[in-house]
């Protein structure tokens, strides 16, 4: 089914139904992509489809047998300026949840967290995934479980050592621009949260994400 757009239908779709699709939807398929099949996803499933005659709804075929390819893992990280692309690109590489923290150094507090979910919906209906992440309710750094955390510290890029330790990971938190305050990070090595090294040189926040997501999938 190479080629055949999919399109997020919400996390209920199931066989044999009728999905109710806005109009630009129903444009993009055949004005732009020029068809009237694609491939309806949610949930962690995926399924044929067509558009409905009257271009006002998917009805929903067969599932088929293409698995998602999405992880369990949250990725934690301060809102920053570039937060498009941060959610767009670890959308991508299967991200299941986002936890916006708001740290010391945060200084972007106004996102469109609407826009964001839109993003979402585009990068993984581009990645092949069958499931759109979640975003949760920002909360203090404070108010984080840091022991079961690995975190990208920054210190790597000024010779810190790091003990190669093994720990089943289930979130990921990236800091922002300005990186972690000392008590972020004497909170963080208090409640023994695993740094990893993303090299010898500063990263932007979001490419720091990918390159953290990278190094935990491997």
């Amino acid at each position: 089914m190479k080629n055949i757009p999919r399109i997020f239908v919400g996390n209920d779709v199931s066989e044999n139904t009728v999905v109710p699709i806005e109009r630009d939807v129903a444009h993009y398929l055949q004005r732009v992509m020029r068809t009237d099949k694609c491939l309806a996803f949610g949930g962690g499933k995926e399924f044929s489809a067509v558009l409905s005659d009257d271009k006002k709804c998917l009805i929903v075929n067969s599932q088929t047998e293409h698995n998602d390819p999405s992880n369990d893992l949250t990725l934690m990280f301060a809102p920053i300026k570039r937060c498009d692309d941060l959610i767009n690109m670890a959308t991508q590489m299967g991200i299941a949840k986002f936890q916006p923290v708001i740290t010391d150094r945060t200084t972007t507090h106004h996102i469109n967290w609407e826009r964001m979910k839109k993003i979402m919906v585009e990068a993984a209906e581009q990645s092949n995934r069958n499931s759109v992440p979640e975003i949760l309710q920002p909360v203090k750094f404070s108010s984080l479980d840091l022991s079961s955390v690995v975190f990208a510290d920054e210190r790597a890029a000024h010779d810190k050592d790091f003990e190669i330790k093994q720990k089943k990971t289930k979130a990921i938190l990236i800091g922002p621009e300005g990186g972690f305050s000392d008590d972020e990070f004497n909170q963080l090595d208090t409640a023994g949260a695993i740094g990893i090294s993303l090299g010898k040189t500063i990263l932007r926040a979001e490419v720091a994400a990918v390159v953290a997501i990278t190094k935990i999938m491997e």
